[in-house]
Formats: C-alpha cells, sequence, structure tokens
C-alpha cells in the first residue's frame, strides 16, 4: 500500500502575514507558534535581513489534519485566473435551498473578512450549486 505524503498549499501574495490571517478566519486555521528563541513572529521578522522581512508567513489546521498553508511574498500582481484554488466545503450533503441558504451565509461571514462574492453557481444537474469567491487579493476559491 502507498503511503500518504503530506503537503502544504503555497499562495503567492503581496502581503503573507495579511493573507495567511484570512485564510486562518476561513478556515479555522492557527498561526503556529514562532521558532525556539522568539517570542513571536514580530521578533522573528525582525531579525531577518530588511529584504526579507514579510516576506513570509504560515498557518495550519490545529488538528494536524489538513495541509499547511504557506503565503510567501513575490513582486508581481496576480494578472489571470489561478490555475489551482481551494474549495471550502461549508454546505456538503446539502441540496437545494439549504445548501444556498447555507453558501450565502457563509458568504456573508467572508465578505465582511474581505473576501468578494463573484457569482452563484446553480446546480446543473451534474454539479451542486456554489459560489464563487475571491480572497482578499484576489485569488478565486469556492464554497462548496
Amino acid at each position: 500500500m502507498a503511503s500518504v505524503n503530506h503537503f502544504q498549499v503555497t499562495f503567492d501574495c503581496a502581503e503573507p502575514e495579511r493573507v495567511a490571517r484570512f485564510w486562518c478566519e476561513v478556515l479555522g486555521y492557527v498561526v503556529p507558534p514562532p521558532p525556539k528563541g522568539f517570542a513571536s513572529w514580530g521578533d522573528f521578522d525582525h531579525s531577518l535581513p530588511a529584504e526579507r522581512r514579510g516576506s513570509a508567513f504560515a498557518c495550519s489546521d490545529p488538528t494536524g489534519v489538513g495541509p499547511r498553508l504557506f503565503f510567501q511574498r513575490v513582486p508581481e500582481s496576480k494578472v489571470v485566473k489561478n490555475r489551482v484554488h481551494l474549495d471550502v466545503r461549508v454546505a456538503t450533503g446539502l441540496v437545494g435551498e439549504q445548501r444556498i441558504a447555507r453558501l450565502e451565509a457563509e458568504c456573508a461571514r467572508l465578505v465582511a473578512l474581505g473576501a468578494t462574492r463573484v457569482r452563484l453557481l446553480v446546480a446543473d444537474g451534474f454539479n451542486e450549486s456554489c459560489l464563487l469567491m475571491q480572497d482578499i487579493e484576489g485569488n478565486e476559491f469556492c464554497l462548496d
């Protein structure tokens, strides 16, 4: 039997800590403790050379089940649609109006955090309804 490899999902972004903290709120993830010898991530960040300060941040599933999310600063802005995106599973098992109501409720919560609602994709007989959204830097994700 093949073993399951652990993985992380990496986001290119302009403001790693800001985007990481957004995704912590979306997913219920946490910021791990700072490296040994540092009282805070701010202290660690200030120990880096100036050009590396604020260049990366991470968050993780507090249960240890989900993948680690890593956010790295890149110089270019987002210009095209993501080729990979997250589906945030908030309405699993629900159909019809119950599903849409759950998607809409979570959408409202995430919009308050800075996300953008793009559009509702209505069930088509093959796929259930889902909501296409963007995070605080425009990266697409779905509420599913």
